[in-house]
């Protein structure tokens, strides 16, 4: 598990879930006051990481492979020192247009 960066930008987390190449945005929020932390990963931040996985992929040769990305939603109130609440969103979203593998 480790972070991925490019110069279009960054991964937060590449791993391995089995056969699976997972993408994982992590979303941290105070709490949900505002909606939840997975809300923030709107279409421009998909077509985002959609562009720095590409990135991530062209270095690995364009290999066939199965991947998907993942939402890690935290909630971690001011001064915690654990979070109240952790969620995984498997397979959160697809590749955005116009970008495709």
């Amino acid at each position: 598990m480790r972070r991925f960066r490019s110069r279009a930008g960054e991964i937060d987390i590449v791993c391995r879930d089995g056969e699976w190449l997972v993408f994982v945005e992590v979303k941290t929020r105070v709490n949900e006051d505002l909606g939840a932390p997975s809300e923030a990963v709107d279409a421009a931040k998909q077509r985002h990481m959609s562009k720095v996985v590409l990135d991530y992929l062209r270095l690995l040769g364009y290999p066939e492979i199965n991947f998907r990305f993942d939402i890690v939603e935290v909630i971690l109130p001011k001064g915690a020192r654990k979070p109240d609440d952790v969620r995984l969103i498997q397979n959160a979203f697809e590749m955005s247009e116009p970008y495709v593998y």
